[in-house]
């Protein structure tokens, strides 16, 4: 085989442990220790490999060396399939076959497999090579193409009055395609710091004033003010960030949110990297390095603690505004890892000439699945006209009643905003550029150690809004792009 360079010869920073995932792995042949044949391949139903000769089932090996007690982590832990990627690093290989003698050669961008072109023997790249093609593990398929295929046309079938016309026409799942995504899968141990100002609600009440047509009625609040402090441990496990830079933006011309929207995988379930796990399905190589995700990682980091400490707030009904936010990560793991999605895709092609590309996804693990429907923009346009104008009469008739009870004008301005609200409804039904994966709450965290600090300001009344002004408790700091941006 040619030479290439070690995973370990990639420059890391002195401080980081380097774990060795693919120690013993060998390029070339993989036999089935049954008969011997290399036409191996993954058995979807059981998501286990097969000899696709004899059909002896092999179990999977799992990946080792990165798991540790992550309430114990210090510093910062590598898999070795997860270091830098070198630059010039090589792309073909050329692999020497162990039955005929005859020299093979792989292009790892495009797959890690190729067949001998004398003796029909497979020929595998299980050795990780500093390009990034090789992660530490991979999550085999768990769901066929037909289940797939199925949860897409169910998807789609709910979004078919406003598909555009030339989409209905050449829908197919035929084409749908199965496809390995890379990611980076991190663990962190930390202590968090959180301090500010909540409020708890103490009573609601209404007063009216004035009479007959002048009389209105306003709602308001008296609450406890509050200095709040929160200082605990927290634990992230598994939290998953795309490493391939077309995934990290939204981009014009596709719709990348949904392949992230249909997280979280089982990441507990990866196995140890084998290249017969690929066979049949596409994949696409890891383009980015830690230092480029570092941002994404503290700042999701940051919303799942914001998120998790809720459980320690629940008292303080009106919200807590939070006014120091600190997150001291004192170990943190990476491992790379190759996760299963099936997709279809469908380019629209506009009138100015510019295209939209549109993804319908599929978790292939879970069957979740989110995407983006192209839509009949004049068709949508013209029935929210048609709702607008009947909401305008519904509310020309609904105000009359304001003269005698102003708890009407409420549903009058319902009314007068229909056909706004019956567009919005369907554009965010059809295309989900919204959607997204909600790490803050779907991502596995323990909190432990919890110091609390309550100390009363003084109370506050007749308040006009129902939550605390200002909170933050809630908020989502983490938007898609934001890594792109920092790459740029």
């Amino acid at each position: 085989m040619t030479s290439k360079d070690d995973a370990q010869n990639t420059e890391e920073p002195s401080e980081t442990i380097v774990v060795q995932t693919n120690e013993g792995a060998k390029d070339g042949q993989n036999k089935c220790p049954k008969c011997g044949g290399t036409c191996i391949a993954l058995n979807i139903n059981s998501a286990v490999l097969r000899c696709n000769f004899c059909r002896h089932e092999f179990e999977p090996v799992r990946a080792v060396g990165l798991d540790t007690d992550l309430s114990q982590l210090e510093g910062k832990i590598v898999g070795s399939g997860a270091m830098n990627i070198a630059v010039d690093s090589e792309d073909i290989l050329t692999l020497k076959c162990s039955s005929c003698g005859a020299e093979v050669v792989i292009d790892t961008n495009e797959s890690v497999q190729a067949r001998c072109h004398w003796c029909r023997n497979t020929l595998s790249i299980n050795q990780q090579v500093s390009n990034g093609s090789i992660p530490d593990m991979v999550l085999p398929f768990g769901v066929t193409k037909d289940d797939a295929r199925k949860e897409i046309e169910k998807f789609v079938e709910k979004r078919t009055f406003f598909a555009l016309p030339a989409f209905k026409e050449e829908f197919c799942t035929e084409n749908v395609m199965g496809v390995y995504l890379p990611y980076m899968i991190v663990g962190i141990n930390s202590q968090a710091s959180f301090s500010g100002q909540g409020e708890r609600l103490i009573r609601r009440y209404t007063v009216t004033t004035g009479s007959g047509k002048n009389q209105r009625t306003t709602t308001y609040y008296d609450a406890d003010l509050y200095n709040v402090e929160r200082n605990f441990d927290l634990v992230i496990d598994g939290l998953p960030i795309a490493s391939s830079s077309k995934k990290l933006d939204h981009p014009s011309d596709r719709t990348n949110n949904i392949i992230n929207a249909i997280k979280p995988f089982d990441s507990e379930n990866c196995v140890r990297w084998d290249a017969n796990y690929l066979k049949g399905f596409a994949s696409e190589k890891r383009d980015t390095n830690i230092e480029d995700l570092k941002c994404s990682l503290e700042v999701k980091a940051k919303d799942i603690a914001r998120y998790n400490v809720n459980e320690a707030i629940k008292e303080y009904d009106r919200g807590v505004k939070w006014v120091k936010e600190e997150l001291d990560i004192k170990g943190q793991q990476w491992k790379s890892a190759y996760l299963p999605i099936w997709l279809y895709s469908y380019q629209q092609t506009k009138k100015s000439g510019s295209s939209l590309l549109h993804y319908v996804a599929v978790n292939a693990r879970t069957q979740k699945v989110m995407g983006s429907v192209p839509i009949n923009v004049p068709k949508l346009l013209l029935f929210s006209f048609v709702v607008q104008i009947l909401g305008m009469i519904m509310a020309l008739f609904t105000m009359l009643y304001v003269l005698y009870d102003s708890d009407y004008a409420v549903v009058g301005l319902v009314f007068a905003l229909a056909g706004f609200a019956y567009y919005y409804y369907y554009y965010k039904k059809y295309r989900n550029t919204g959607a997204r994966f909600e790490h803050e709450t779907d991502t596995k965290a323990t909190m432990s150690n919890v110091q609390k600090v309550d100390m009363l300001v003084r109370r506050l009344t007749r308040l006009r809004n129902s939550e605390m002004s200002g909170a933050n408790n809630l908020v989502v700091n983490y938007k898609p792009g934001s890594v792109k941006k920092q790459m740029k």
